[in-house]
């Protein structure tokens, strides 16, 4: 298998690529999502494109500086009725998001972008569909109090391979795409490469 470099400091994305037995280097693009995000928000996109547009940015901001070699970049945002929802910046904006998706049904969708040489050679996006169950503010603030900074911040509240399966009621998808990567469509495209 071709060794890629991963374009995110994520450790599921890392142990996903792992697990498929991809070779990753990571290297993180730091790049200003929320900028990106801003700019793409005024400009009316959806949540899809704005997602399309932040894997492929980080995939080639990654790829210019490492010349010949694959790239990965990835993003997943949360899109309740044409709102883009972004991961929290701390515990009270989690609960806020919680709320927000409580008792609905939201879509989660998952871009992935390798780069080679500065530009995009291949991408793909995903969509799954989720219905959380209903609970009380209570029940909320008490999942939230079982969960770690870490585990918080890097997957858009809740965690699908943790404690964040309880919250739902009906998953419609791929749960690989839920948890950030669509690792089929990856390994089909990168086995044009074996």
């Amino acid at each position: 298998m071709v060794k890629i470099i991963l374009a995110s400091k994520s450790k599921v994305r890392k142990q996903i690529l792992d697990d498929n037995n991809i070779f990753t280097e990571v290297q993180n693009s730091n790049l200003d999502e929320d900028i990106v995000k801003e700019s793409l928000i005024k400009e009316k996109a959806s949540p899809e494109l704005i997602s399309k547009n932040l894997a492929e940015l980080k995939a080639n901001k990654v790829s210019q500086k490492n010349q010949g070699f694959l790239v990965l970049g990835a993003d997943s945002v949360i899109d309740l009725e044409g709102e883009l929802i972004s991961k929290p910046i701390n515990r009270k904006q989690a609960l806020e998001i919680l709320k927000k998706l409580n008792g609905k049904k939201h879509n989660l969708i998952s871009s992935v972008c390798i780069s080679q040489n500065g530009a995009m050679i291949w991408n793909y996006t995903d969509k799954a569909t989720l219905t959380m169950k209903q609970f009380s503010l209570d029940e909320l603030k008490s999942y939230l109090s079982k969960i770690t900074d870490e585990a918080l911040y890097a997957y858009n509240v809740y965690q699908i391979e943790g404690e964040g399966r309880k919250l739902f009621l009906n998953i419609e998808g791929d749960e690989d795409t839920v948890m950030g990567l669509p690792i089929k469509k990856i390994k089909q495209y990168l086995s044009n490469y074996e």
